[in-house]
């Protein structure tokens, strides 16, 4: 007879894949929220960011402040299904934070230090969700 033995990981481990989620969660509602802020600036009062008349992905700042919040309130959302542990939240957090970084790079012309702070931010969200394992 022979017998086979299961995997089992370690509390430590758990415990960090578990940290490592909870920290996507904060930085995605974080960043949401921020972007959400950012699209009210953009549709309110457009002066508020520079206007670059040459740009090779240009739209309205009004357009880019309706996209930052659209994509901020979904980040929001998504970060609450982070909080709990759902699988479905790891996936549309990276969907939703590569949409976010990739809108943050567009729109740097328009407020280039910010942008640059947000890809990052969003960057380490991606990674935080794609390091942990499918079933911790």
């Amino acid at each position: 007879m022979t017998t086979t033995a299961t995997p089992r990981r370690s509390q430590k481990s758990m415990a960090a894949a578990g940290g490592l989620v909870i920290f996507a969660g904060v930085m995605l509602f974080i960043g949401g929220v921020l972007a959400v802020f950012r699209g009210i600036m953009g549709i309110a009062d457009d002066d508020v960011f520079v206007a670059t008349p040459n740009y090779v992905f240009k739209f309205d700042l009004t357009s880019w402040g309706w996209i930052h919040l659209i994509l901020g309130a979904v980040a929001v959302l998504v970060s609450f299904g982070l909080f709990s542990a759902a699988v479905w939240a790891r996936v549309v957090g990276v969907g939703i934070a590569a949409l976010l970084l990739i809108a943050s790079f567009l729109s740097i012309p328009y407020y280039p230090v910010w942008s640059i702070t947000l890809i990052a931010l969003y960057a380490f969200v991606i990674w935080a969700l794609c390091v942990v394992k499918r079933d911790a």
